[in-house]
């Protein structure tokens, strides 16, 4: 099966530089390029693609636009070019949360197009093909500062901690699970496959939207109930016990990276088996590859309550396959369920019971 690939992009050498890179592997092939919404549109009705690569920022009409028209018309898995500035960062974000399957920063024009940046793109668009794609679902409101003020941590005195690990289609899965959260939710530790700039960005966007706060983690910060950490893009989280405020906190690193990702989910999973044992809950979401489920089985062992997002759910479904198929998930639950058995399996481990109530 060969994929077809529709580029659009307003710049002539970007759309020849993907152009060579579709065209150079076996199993794709570029079935027509289009400089502008408008082109695509016509491009897309003609030509059928399997999957359509978009520029963020394009003349007359943005991508944004487009793909927000696109997706309510004719969903179709589209990955993003994205500018490497932050306004570039910030319209990539809500290009996701409008249903775009994944990005790709653009080629530096100005240096050499590497194996890397090839291999990025190729991997980018095998996954897409295969991605389940829905249109996206607008933020639900922000989340009122009093609301979150005003809890107690009621959760506070059994110190359990959520930690979850995402990759494609994850910004989104991360959302639907934190923002059904109540203001005394337990500590929730994220490592999802972003790079830098944009987890921050994320870390914000998802605080504007959430009852908990939520945040980009910094080294040696207390883990405290009612926050969600989002481990900084190019580093490894860890939990670790820690003194002051809280009794564990956040230990963050620059070590090699683990199943190719930094952050790793495996290392996320792994520190948190190791220093939190059954007061952790694990959960891991919507990715492509296998990050994650070896940490997912060491956690169980440990005594923690796991959880795996359904097939029918996620975009991708490679990672929680690979933790079910590891024996590593106690649990599979839809995305719209996560939040509540999370909960309950939190309460539960505050009253020293082993799984969640039904």
């Amino acid at each position: 099966m060969t994929i077809r690939v529709l580029v659009v992009d307003d710049s002539r050498l970007v759309r020849e530089i993907l152009l060579q890179i579709i065209d150079s592997c076996p199993d794709m092939r570029v079935v027509g390029v289009a400089e502008d919404a408008y082109q695509a549109r016509a491009m897309i009705a003609q030509l059928e693609p399997d999957v359509l690569t978009l520029d963020v920022e394009m003349p007359g009409m943005s991508g944004l636009d487009f793909l927000e028209k696109l997706m309510r018309a004719r969903p179709m898995p589209v990955i993003m070019i994205s500018a490497h500035t932050e306004q570039g960062s910030e319209a990539t974000l809500r290009a996701l949360e409008l249903g775009a399957v994944d990005f790709v920063a653009k080629p530096r024009l100005n240096e050499l197009i590497g194996a890397d940046y090839r291999g990025l793109v190729a991997d980018k668009i095998r996954v897409a093909y295969t991605a389940r794609v829905r249109p996206g679902e607008p933020p639900a409101g922000r989340a009122l500062a009093g609301a979150r003020a005003s809890a107690a941590p009621v959760m506070d005195r059994c110190n359990v901690v959520i930690v979850v690990g995402a990759s494609t289609g994850g910004t989104e899965a991360v959302r639907a699970l934190l923002t059904p959260l109540p203001p005394d939710a337990p500590a929730v530790l994220v490592a999802q496959h972003m790079p830098e700039r944009y987890t921050r960005l994320f870390a914000e966007r998802l605080n504007g939207l959430c009852q908990i706060r939520v945040s980009e983690a910094v080294h040696d910060e207390p883990i405290l109930p009612g926050h969600a950490y989002i481990a900084p893009g190019g580093q490894h989280m860890r939990v670790r016990r820690g003194g002051g405020e809280g009794r564990y906190a956040v230990a963050l690193s620059r070590d090699e990276p683990v199943n190719m990702h930094r952050p790793s989910v495996d290392v996320l999973f792994e520190s948190a088996a190791r220093v939190l044992g059954q007061r952790a809950i694990g959960v891991i979401l919507t990715g492509m590859g296998k990050d994650g489920a070896a940490g997912m089985a060491r956690l169980k062992q440990a005594g923690a309550y796991t959880l795996a997002q359904d097939e029918a759910s996620c975009v991708v479904f490679g990672m929680p396959r690979e933790a079910i198929a590891l024996g590593a998930a106690a649990e599979v639950v839809a995305l719209s369920a996560l939040s509540r058995r999370v909960l309950l399996a939190a309460r539960s481990r505050t009253a020293g019971a082993s799984e969640p109530a039904q």
